[in-house]
């Protein structure tokens, strides 16, 4: 029980991590052992947990030696600190879940014939996705950090993990409610005499294409969601986080996800791009989502006014009075120049983030109530 309170206590903290106490690589440790024990969760049920999408992507057997890596890992980094008794709390829940996902099959669980049309969460990823993210972009933040002394586990981390938990999970209903959407509200204006030519295009420019169409309706979706009272209620949520990184950007109203996705995919839709050319533009919206919030020192010299940065995208977070409803571009900042909507500042970096007011509550359920709540 006082363990259980350990661990309780230890994922409610934040800051740094004193290195010589096990705490760093229990952290690493338990980390890995919880999504492999979610994976052997995806092997058992693949045809509720696992995404259609990425089920004919990814190579199963690759994963499944990814899965095994993890849980030699996170076995031999909790026993040995479990014999060094160096937290010994937090080794022991580590070292529990990788022999319970081992007795539960491991990476070894087979993958029979499954129905394709069930309804699902996105657990599979969610996994590749926190791994992934995980592994690349904190070394790149240590690497380059802008805000140093800004530990991995700053203030409100626990807030925008649960926001990254939910949204990930819940990527087979939005794809699902974004699709009968898009093609319910937009069908009417798909034309295959565009669409032939749209796909026509080299991969190149089809690519450049698709950013630029989904920019220009980000870039008004956006500066509705500032500029109309009742769409900042849900926008409010994204821009209450107060330190920038990689998991800042995962706060963000479901609702506003929804509604978001929809306007931007309806365009992509009607204009007929190729699958090559939408998933090349999945990976890099993807990147740049997560890579601009980021706390990293990039600004890109005289190309940071054309393609939007961490140092551009850091402005729009800002409380400074030169940043407010300003750079609401998410690929292209010439956008922003061109509409007269770009941070002018004679600083390279905005000093304060975070919604003037501090009005927004912390939380992820209160978050999720707060649009329909506000009194403001």
């Amino acid at each position: 029980m006082l363990e259980l309170e350990k661990l309780n206590d230890f994922t409610e903290s934040h800051g740094a991590l004193k290195p010589g106490r096990g705490l760093l690589t229990g952290t690493i440790a338990l980390t890995l052992a919880i999504l492999s024990f979610l994976g052997v969760l995806a092997f058992h049920f693949p045809e509720y947990l696992t995404t259609p999408q990425l089920r004919k992507s990814y190579d199963v057997e690759l994963l499944r030696k990814v899965m095994f890596a993890a849980m030699v890992v996170a076995g031999a980094i909790s026993l040995g600190n479990i014999v060094l008794n160096r937290s010994r709390w937090l080794a022991s829940f580590a070292f529990l879940l990788v022999v319970l996902t081992a007795l539960l099959g491991g990476h070894k669980v087979p993958v029979n014939d499954f129905a394709d049309n069930t309804p699902y969460i996105g657990l599979d990823w969610f996994i590749l996705d926190l791994l992934g993210s995980a592994l690349i972009f904190i070394f790149i933040e240590k690497l380059f950090a802008l805000r140093k002394d800004q530990p991995v586990f700053r203030p409100e981390w626990q807030t925008d993990f649960h926001h990254f938990i939910v949204n990930h999970m819940l990527v087979g209903f939005v794809l699902l409610a974004t699709n009968l959407l898009v093609h319910k509200l937009f069908g009417w204006a798909a034309s295959d005499g565009i669409r032939g030519w749209v796909q026509g295009l080299p991969f190149w420019a089809g690519l450049l294409l698709i950013v630029l169409v989904a920019d220009l309706v980000q870039y008004w979706t956006h500066r509705a969601y500032h500029e109309v009272p009742l769409l900042w209620r849900l926008h409010a949520v994204h821009h209450s986080v107060k330190s920038m990184d990689w998991l800042a950007g995962s706060r963000q109203h479901v609702l506003e996800l929804l509604i978001t996705r929809t306007l931007v995919l309806a365009p992509i839709y009607v204009l007929g791009f190729s699958k090559e050319v939408i998933d090349a533009y999945i990976v890099v919206v993807g990147f740049q989502a997560v890579f601009n919030h980021a706390n990293v020192s990039v600004r890109l010299g005289p190309l940071r006014y054309v393609l939007v940065t961490p140092n551009f995208h850091h402005w729009h977070h800002s409380q400074d009075d030169e940043a407010l409803d300003r750079n609401y571009a998410a690929h292209f900042a010439f956008l922003d120049h061109l509409f007269g909507t770009a941070v002018k500042s004679t600083r390279e970096w905005p000093a304060d983030y975070g919604v003037r007011g501090d009005y927004v509550p912390n939380g992820f359920l209160r978050q999720l109530q707060f649009p329909f709540t506000w009194k403001g």
